[in-house]
């Protein structure tokens, strides 16, 4: 009877602040997963897609990256959407269950040698990192020399004119530069194939805030919800994603359209969703696609077996070098 009465005053707190309150939520311009109104957000429309659909109002304000952390702890924002965790930052804030991963990969000049699989093979080498991202300690590598700046736009410059001589950069980013700066991304740059770092992605809550821990543990299931409904898929642009659907403990790999492709995907961000990169023999076998789940590629009905169509018609601006991130 008491945990009876305990569930019912937690649902009717929830309640309560949902119908009451909006959640202040805080970002820095981190194309594309946070950025300014109208231009493409992917995590800020996926965490607030999420709140809504659990009817917990939100707004976003886009300030700096230094901001964001000082005005949560102020009070000023309630929580972030798209945040790293670490020891201390743990102390302020409850995180969400991871929903994403950032896979940095070592990018540098034309040329370049990509094929560090850690830190410890970078010795005496610039990196460029962004101010104040909780990078951890670099395989503890002191020999090489950390550069931070305020975007990946200022140490694409630094690495363009010489300064650095590789940034990190998400995966995903990479991706959407290849498919829409094709023709500059390949004449200018030298991409590695495998993450050096994978941090998780968390939405972020002060803990001075009333019911944070309820509105988290709702947000988790309606992002499993939204996964397996597609509509995860669809907001990141992601044709697959991997993740446990049926609750088992394991992973399976989540079809977000009716096109599966020719053959058993291979895209690695599309199949982040925890830290089995690290064993290439460890991967899901099964998939689950329009609400069935197949045990193997074999058993996935021919009639989503179609490549994907994609748009190969050069645009205006492939003759220019823009390279914007």
């Amino acid at each position: 009877m008491r945990k009876s009465i305990t569930c019912l005053f937690c649902f009717l707190t929830f309640f309560s602040f949902a119908q009451q309150q909006e959640l202040k939520l805080a970002a820095d311009v981190w194309p594309p997963f946070t950025n300014e109104e109208g231009e493409k957000s992917i995590l800020s429309d996926l965490v607030q897609e999420a709140l809504m659909r659990i009817d917990v109002a939100s707004t976003l304000e886009i300030v700096s990256f230094t901001e964001v952390l000082e005005e949560l702890h102020s009070g000023k924002f309630d929580g972030s959407p798209g945040l790293w965790t670490s020891k201390e930052r743990r102390k302020k804030y409850y995180y969400s269950k991871p929903y994403l991963y950032n896979q940095l990969v070592l990018v540098g000049r034309k040329g370049s040698d990509v094929s560090a699989v850690s830190f410890k093979d970078l010795g005496g080498k610039k990196i460029g990192v962004i101010n104040n991202y909780a990078y951890g300690d670099f395989d503890k590598n002191e020999e090489i020399e950390i550069v931070p700046g305020i975007s990946n736009q200022k140490n694409l410059e630094n690495l363009l004119s010489d300064k650095i001589d590789y940034m990190l950069v998400d995966a995903l980013l990479i991706q959407y530069m290849l498919k829409y700066q094709l023709n500059d991304v390949s004449q200018h740059l030298a991409i590695g194939q495998k993450p050096l770092l994978v941090k998780s992605l968390h939405l972020a809550l002060s803990k001075k805030l009333e019911g944070a821990e309820e509105i988290l543990e709702r947000f988790d299931q309606e992002i499993i919800e939204m996964i397996a409904d597609g509509s995860f898929n669809e907001l990141l642009e992601l044709n697959w994603v991997k993740a446990d659907v049926d609750g088992d403990g394991n992973m399976e790999l989540v079809l977000g359209s009716n096109m599966a492709g020719t053959s058993a995907p291979q895209n690695i961000y599309g199949l982040m969703m925890d830290n089995s990169y690290k064993d290439q023999k460890n991967g899901p076998t099964r998939y689950y696609i329009d609400g069935k789940l197949y045990e193997d590629w074999d058993n996935v009905p021919k009639s989503y077996k179609l490549d994907l169509v994609e748009d190969k018609t050069p645009s205006e601006e492939d003759a220019y070098i823009r390279l914007d991130f």
